[in-house]
Order: C-alpha cells, then structure tokens, then sequence
C-alpha cells in the first residue's frame, strides 16, 4: 500500500458517536408541526452604496450569528433578507450616477450579495424588493386596510418642480442649512451638522435634478390611520415585549413614539421608483418606501416559497426575531404591526426584536454620502480572514451603548485572543497528538484524571451559561463565554502538565488528557461555529470529523482508535505596524473613480460661477444711481 493510500485508509477511520452531526443542507425549510419554528430576519440595507461596517454589525451579522445558532441547536430556522430597492434614496444615487433606478439596483444587489458572501453570511433566502411578489402582497394588504376603513386621504403642501413638472420628494431638494450654513444640505437632512430638516426650512432651496425653485403645492396622498389602531398596538406591544424580551433601547423607542400619540402617518409618495398604489386616483403615486419595505420580509419569503404563507400566516407556530440598528425600530415595532394588525388577516407578528446602537469609526461617524468609514469591500482588501473581522465586530457589537471601532484593537484581539487563547489550545493538542500517537486517539479512561469529575462540571456550566445567553440574543456575551471553552482547555492542559514527560512517565493519563482534551475542542468548534463558521469548518476537518450540534453538555463523542486530520494553523499573527498602514489606506474613504469625481468638481465650479454671478449682480444693483435699470 503506497504512502497516499495509508493516509487515506487511516483518515476513513471515523469513529463518533452517532447523530450529534449538524445538517447544513436540510432542503426547502417550512415549519414543522409539534416542533419550535424560528423566522429570522434582518434589516433590508438600502441598495445605493456598498455597506459599511456599522451597517454589517447592526443587521445582517448579528443576525447570522444567532440563525446559525439555533440551527446549530437543531432547531427548525429561516433566516432571510434582501436588498432594499425601491424610495427617494434609489432614485436620487441613480440621478447622480446618470443611470435608471432599475441599473443602480441591479448593480449593487450584486455587490451586497458578494460583501455578505465573503463576510460568510449565511442567508437561507438573500433576495430584493423590486419583484412582481413584492408589488401583489403590499398592494393587496393596502386594499385589506382600506377595505376595513384604516386608510385615509389627506392633502399635504410639498415643494413642485414647476421646470419637470414635478413634486419633490425630500431628498430631490437642496439648499443651505438653517442650522450651519452648509450650501448643500438635503431637505431631510444636513450632512455637515447632522440635523434632521424638512425641504420648507432651507434657505434658497433648488430642485435637485435642474437647480430650478421649487414652489409649495398641494399634493393628496393616502394616510394609515395609526390613531384608530393605537389601542390594539398597545396591548400587543405590552405583551410582546414582555414575552419576547425585547431588547431595551427597542423597548424605550417603542414607548417614546406610543406615548406620544400615534397620528395618521403619509403611506405614498409622488415618485415614479416603488410600487404603484392599486387606486386609480393615485396611479401616478407609489407607497412609500418605509410602509413597502418591511412587506418585503414576506415578498422575499415567497420568492424562497410558494409555501411562504406556512411562515407568515400561521402565528401559533412561528416565531418571529427581527434584527436592526435603533434607528429602524419605530417601522418594526409601530408601522408594521399596525399594518399587520389592520388587515384583519393572521399575520406572524414579531416575537422578539434585537437592535443596536451605533458602531463609530476611529473617532467619527460612517457616512454612506461621505464615503467615511471602513467598507465591505476595504474588509476584503486587507487580507484579513472574515473571520478575524466577524469576531472583532461581535466583540465590539455596540448593543447598550455606541462602540467605536479601532485599527489598534482589531490587532490586539487577533493576536491576543484569538492567536493565544483558541488558536494555541487547538494547535497545541492536535500537533501532539499527530507527532505522539500517529494522529490516532489512543485508549484512555477519564477517570484516570484526578479532576475529570470537576473539569467537566466546569464546562457543563460553561454550556450551560453559553445556551442560556444565546436564546436570551445576547450575542457579544454568547461569545465570551464561548472563549471561556478555549481558556479551560488551556488550563487543563497546564494543569495536567501535557509534553513528552508526561507521555513517558504516565502514559494511562497522557492517553486520558489527549482523548478529554480532543473532544472538548470537538465541542468548541461547535459553540464557535455561529460566529466563526470556516473557524469551525477547519477545526472539524482537522479532527476529521463532521460538524457537529451544539450540545446541553460535555461528552466523550470521539472514541479511541478515531484518526485525525493533520494541524494548521487557525489564525495568523498581524504585525503591530499594520495599524499606521491601515489607518492611511482605509482612512475611512470609499473609492471613486475619477470619472464620478471629474463631474463632481465641474458640478462644485458651475455653482461657484453662478454665485459669484448673482453676487456680482446684487452689487451692481446695490451701487446702481436711484432709478437706473439693472441687469436681469
């Protein structure tokens, strides 16, 4: 038998205890009766830019890693999400970039789906709004609330284009702020100053597409009456809250807007981007983009199934997580549900909703118009494994307070913590074992250790705290804990005096602390695998072995004779000098290409000539004899 073939027959020799292997590829998901049923979603990200670290964290990564979790516990899950494509902000990047809504949305659906990918986001269903389910499932709740007398019509004064033709949505208006005097504020907000605006506060306002006046004209639009349905809300959210747990600042925003009083809140806007309100009245309207998008959680559902009303129409055996940074919570947990509610249909209502505050970059804030911060794609550019970048981020998940990421940090934790702690535990005993007992687990009996009874209360209590915090969606506490695995097996080995003198003088317990020893790192790569998946998938492979369920408790599932794979290093040292290197590569700006910028200065010059040009002509008329004729 050649050298490759003695190899191969000893890797064939698998032996683990049976049933404990997790199923990564169950085929279609629906709910299963008499069983716990989870839908997960997170917050659609809006598909005019690539996202950003902050946006990662706050949504789709958090709520990955608690999918993978209960998948991980076999529990039945979905966990779906897709890009957010219709509303002003779609409109307004396509304007900018010379392009159709339709090109816009098309090319960064791509560049979401690809960042996710590579940040190993494991969506069951990634899909987008601007699809013919999402258009027949928001047009047919918006007839249920107008049938059963929630919608109602209102006139609103908006700014009008007269030049297009056109009213404007916020967005499409432009001007200097009130607040600090910046020349190309947004009428829904400033850049600069950060202050929230509407388009009637700014001063010398212009149409965004040809610079012209705009002029105040009413406009009817079609309004949810939250009023009328503020009763029912209040007991479900009472209930649901408390049921769910909600996580606090989604409680404390929730109550804000309750006890406020809710009013009726405008549901369509004059665009021609989104879908078309079913009203003949109104067929040059759209609804608007925050009471279209969160049907999008179940339009992107129907386009997983046909069978998306097992998920959506059946509350008694589906529970719903919703994951999402504090600034979407009021649409989660006021807006929707009231929609829900007002259709009189049994639709799934959320159970438990998971929000986080904002991540801050080196000092500052992310900006998606500004391009500050660092990006999916820079994540990517420096080399760093995603796994690396999906456990800074979950340590650093800003979910009480806003957090702040850091270039020295990220170094540090790589190279003390998961270096040091996981990668040291793992490497060290898979290495030994390799060298010692050629990569084959020997007999052993636990009880021949004098701490066996205490090691291993030790790391069922871990367990036990680990499982109790996840179910709870306390996720950068989940992970933690998870580490507290690594730091016991480390202590076990020293504890147990592990090296060649131990396998010489007492080889009874050298056989014992290889066999406990590899099984509690067959169990780490389960507890880790919601936040480091290839992390686990490596671990696994190197104790040639499948991926396995997370479990109550500790157990002896690799038996003696098993043969494991050959060590590899889990992780790499990074060089402290990376951190100035980073800091000036991705100093928080997005690449552009010159193209964008070329039109962005001639855009910056011809404003500048026409306000030296006015300016020029207000002297002269200031200067002009009494009576003299001025220039037009």
């Amino acid at each position: 038998m050649s050298e490759v073939d003695n190899v191969a027959d000893k890797l064939s020799k698998v032996s683990i205890t049976p049933g404990i292997e997790l199923n990564l590829n169950p085929g279609e998901i629906l709910p299963k009766d008499g069983e716990e049923n989870i839908l997960i979603t997170s917050a659609l990200p809006y598909v005019n830019n690539v996202p950003h670290l902050g946006n990662i964290i706050g949504s789709v990564l958090s709520a990955d890693v608690f999918a993978r979790y209960m998948k991980a516990r076999a529990v039945n899950t979905l966990f779906v999400c897709g890009t957010d494509e219709y509303g002003t902000a779609t409109e307004t990047k396509a304007l900018e970039d010379g392009v159709t809504p339709k090109q816009l949305c098309d090319k960064y659906h791509v560049i979401h789906k690809e960042v996710y990918d590579w940040f190993n986001i494991g969506f069951d269903k990634f899909g987008r709004t601007t699809t013919p389910q999402q258009t027949e499932i928001a047009q047919q709740i918006f007839k249920d609330l107008d049938d059963n007398g929630f919608l109602e019509e209102q006139s609103m004064t908006q700014l009008y284009c007269e030049k297009h033709d056109g009213f404007l949505a916020d967005r499409f208006v432009e001007g200097i702020c009130p607040r600090c005097g910046y020349e190309d504020a947004r009428g829904d907000q400033c850049d600069v100053c950060g202050n929230l605006l509407n388009p009637f506060e700014l001063i010398q306002p212009r149409c965004k597409i040809d610079g012209t006046t705009p002029i105040p004209k009413d406009s009817k639009h079609i309004f949810l009456s939250l009023n009328k349905l503020q009763p029912e809300l209040e007991k479900w959210i009472e209930k649901s809250s408390e049921l769910g747990n909600w996580s606090r600042n989604g409680k404390v925003i929730t109550e804000s807007w309750v006890k406020e009083g809710l009013h009726p809140r405008c549901i369509t806007r004059d665009l021609k981007w989104g879908t078309p309100v079913p009203l003949e009245t109104y067929k040059d309207k759209v609804l608007y983009v925050w009471f279209d998008a969160c049907i999008g959680y179940v339009s992107i559902t129907a386009n997983y199934t046909d069978k998306w009303k097992l998920w959506w129409q059946q509350p008694d055996k589906v529970k719903l997580y919703q994951f999402m940074g504090k600034d979407n919570v009021p649409f989660h947990t006021v807006v929707f549900p009231s929609t829900e509610i007002g259709t009189r249909k049994p639709w799934l209502m959320l159970h438990h909703i998971s929000t986080t505050e904002y991540l801050q970059y080196e000092g500052g804030k992310f900006s998606k118009s500004r391009n500050v911060g660092v990006f999916g794609n820079n994540a990517r550019e420096t080399g760093v494994p995603a796994d690396v970048w999906r456990y800074y981020l979950i340590m650093s998940r800003p979910e009480s307070a806003d957090t702040m990421f850091s270039w020295h940090d990220f170094i540090v934790r790589n190279n003390s913590e998961l270096l040091a702690n996981l990668g040291n535990f793992v490497n060290r005993l898979i290495k030994f074992v390799n060298a010692k007992f050629e990569s084959t687990i020997p007999e052993y009996d636990p009880t021949s250790l004098d701490d066996y009874e205490q090691f291993k209360s030790s790391v069922n209590a871990i367990l036990h705290n680990f499982n109790e915090t996840m179910t709870g969606v306390h996720l950068r506490s989940g992970l933690e804990i998870a580490f507290q695995l690594s730091a016991r097996g480390n202590v076990f080995l020293q504890e147990n005096k592990m090296n060649n003198t131990l396998l010489a003088e007492e080889p009874a317990k050298a056989a014992a602390v290889v066999g406990v020893g590899l099984n509690l790192i067959y169990v780490l790569s389960a507890v880790i695998f919601p936040f480091l998946p290839a992390t686990s998938e490596s671990i696994a492979k190197q104790l040639n072995a499948p991926q396995r369920k997370i479990p109550d408790e500790f157990s002896l599932d690799l038996a003696a004779g098993h043969v494991i794979g050959k060590a590899a290093y889990l992780f790499t040292r990074i060089d402290e000098k990376k951190e100035d290197e980073w800091r000036k590569q991705f100093g928080g700006e997005q690449k552009v290409d010159e193209e964008a910028e070329r039109k962005k200065e001639e855009k910056r010059k011809a404003k500048e000539k026409k306000k030296a040009k006015k300016a020029a002509a207000a002297a002269a008329a200031a200067n002009a004899p009494e009576g003299a004729p001025t220039e037009a």
